[in-house]
């Protein structure tokens, strides 16, 4: 038969690995962001695990809702200005042919260059 730790005993057993566990209360809301998207978590239950100074976070429950996050793309005008003297076109070309390739310099010179 196994015999049940009670969580005053597992704490203790924890504490002497060097294991801390504690609840965060009140969260609200977690948000996780990548380059392409973010997943947000409302009302979860957190709690963060400290082992030999790293600190973990554990995220549990909660409605969670995801969304893609659209970027505009940024080009430089030093971008635009060598796309257009390398090809010898418009800024408004070279501007579109960067666009149309992600801001890819080389990929852009080489669109121009192939379409006359």
């Amino acid at each position: 038969m196994r015999r049940r730790i009670s969580p005053r005993e597992a704490k203790r057993m924890m504490q002497r690995m060097g294991l801390n566990m504690d609840a965060i209360p009140g969260v609200e809301q977690v948000v996780i962001k990548t380059s392409s998207h973010e997943i947000i978590i409302e009302a979860p239950e957190v709690a963060v695990i400290e082992l030999q100074g790293q600190k973990m976070f554990q995220v549990a429950g909660g409605k969670v809702t995801e969304r893609v996050i659209e970027r505009k793309l940024t080009i430089p005008e030093e971008d635009v200005k060598l796309v257009a003297d390398q090809t010898g076109r418009s800024i408004e070309e070279a501007r579109k042919a960067l666009e149309q390739c992600d801001g890819d310099l080389a990929r852009a010179i080489l669109l121009l260059q192939s379409n006359p």
